[in-house]
């Protein structure tokens, strides 16, 4: 019978990365990123992003000319969305990058205005 070793497995090696890539961490609670969330890059002048993973110093290049949200990111850099979410918190917390939301609940009309509005533009 063969000799497997267990590192050079690949069915392992895809579960071991994400881990060492995010020191094991599974969430990152501060911050509540979904999927269209964008992320844009800060002047890295500013920061000088030494002493990053390589896997956040991609982040960084991939948006430093234009916003790109989490699910691009991590279909860029072929990794989990979970490991691109605690990334980017690492970075948000080093004011390395900026983020934007998208709208929330309460940042959408009520279906009363909404319907009023229509009301509006059918007696124009």
């Amino acid at each position: 019978m063969p000799e497997r070793r267990w590192h050079d497995d690949e069915e392992t090696g895809r579960h071991l990365r994400p881990y060492a890539i995010t020191g094991g961490r599974t969430r990152h609670s501060r911050h509540n990123f979904s999927l269209i969330t964008l992320v844009a890059a800060r002047s890295v002048d500013e920061h000088g992003p030494g002493h990053l993973e390589p896997e956040s110093v991609q982040i960084l290049e991939l948006c430093r000319d234009r916003a790109v949200a989490i699910a691009e990111i991590a279909a860029h850099l072929d990794l989990p969305v979970s490991v691109v979410k605690i990334l980017c918190g690492d970075l948000l917390h080093a004011a390395l990058i900026l983020v934007q939301a998208p709208p929330g609940k309460e940042d959408q009309p009520s279906v009363e205005i909404i319907e009023k509005v229509i009301d509006g533009i059918r007696r124009l």
